[in-house]
């Protein structure tokens, strides 16, 4: 079974009075909004009509520039009254593009870009555009940023297609950008060229320093090896120097060993396997008496041994 609901007669009417103070309410902020809005649409309208008031300021002050360029040839007026309708109104773009031109004439390109930039985007027109990107590009061209130069022309294209002027200076930007990025690439072969024949030369001159510092590692090794040698010489002559003065004290003490026995100093001593003078006299002494009784024995047998010859008896 569903419970039913019952709505008492006080909460009933209670409803009620709460649904009036919501509709009042309602009824306040309705009016309250409605009230901002017309106060914005006449702000809005206010503004249009100054904004409407300064941009006719701003083309009389574009005329009188044009008048005192074209009947005057007064360069610095018409300035003056290009900058004062760019001041009174951002909107007009061809006070923009006209001071370009004034800057552009005088070799100013750093102001001509930047009013041609601003006069490209201020201008609502495909003509005015047209001419503002069509001059921005001369600009680039004059500078040698024929990259830019060809974006530019492009985009003024896009404006007006059929401009033949715009046409032939995209043509003759894009030549310009192939051959400037020619010499480029040339010039970065050469740049190329030359560091490897400098990382060449660094190479063959880093080798010859190490062949060098070999060189004098090497003699200066040989030097050490020589001092060396000639070290171990010095060591060998002061030691044989040495055996000398040794050699030379034991035959003074002989000599003076010798002197106290009684014998003569001058005589030579015999060396160790070899005889004395003394001892070859009586060697020979002795050979020639062995000799000579040799002899005399031989001489002996001879005699003893020859026959006696006897007379014949004739």
């Amino acid at each position: 079974m569903k419970n039913k609901k019952h709505i008492s007669i006080k909460n009933f009417i209670k409803g009620k009075a709460m649904g009036r103070k919501s509709s009042r309410r309602f009824g306040i902020l309705s009016i309250l909004l409605l009230f901002a809005f017309l106060s914005v649409k006449a702000q809005e309208s206010d503004g249009d009509k100054q904004k409407e008031k300064a941009l006719l300021e701003s083309i009389d002050f574009t005329y009188e520039g044009n008048k005192e360029l074209t009947e005057d040839n007064d360069i610095v007026e018409a300035e003056m009254a290009y900058r004062k309708a760019i001041s009174k109104s951002s909107e007009n773009g061809k006070a923009k593009y006209n001071l370009g031109n004034v800057y552009y004439n005088n070799n100013s390109m750093g102001e001509a870009f930047m009013r041609y930039k601003e006069a490209g985007l201020a201008s609502i027109s495909k003509e005015d555009k047209h001419k503002a990107f069509h001059n921005l590009g001369n600009v680039f061209m004059k500078n040698k940023e024929y990259k830019k130069a060809v974006e530019a022309y492009k985009e003024a294209l896009r404006n007006i297609p059929s401009d033949e002027e715009t046409r032939y200076n995209l043509a003759l930007a894009k030549e310009m950008l192939k051959k400037q990025q020619d010499e480029q690439k040339n010039n970065e072969d050469k740049n190329k060229d030359k560091k490897d024949d400098k990382g060449d030369k660094d190479q063959n001159k880093e080798n010859q320093d190490d062949q060098d510092q070999k060189q004098d590692e090497d003699s200066e090794n040989k030097k050490d090896d020589e001092n060396k040698e000639g070290d171990k010489k010095d060591d060998q002559g002061e030691n044989s120097e040495d055996k000398k003065q040794d050699q030379g004290d034991q035959n003074k003490n002989k000599q003076d060993q010798q002197k106290q026995e009684g014998k003569p100093q001058g005589q030579q001593q015999p060396r160790p396997n070899q005889l004395s003078p003394q001892q070859i006299k009586n060697i020979l002494e002795a050979m020639n008496n062995e000799e000579k009784k040799v002899q005399e024995k031989v001489n002996a047998r001879k005699v003893k041994g020859t026959p006696i010859k006897s007379e014949k008896d004739w």
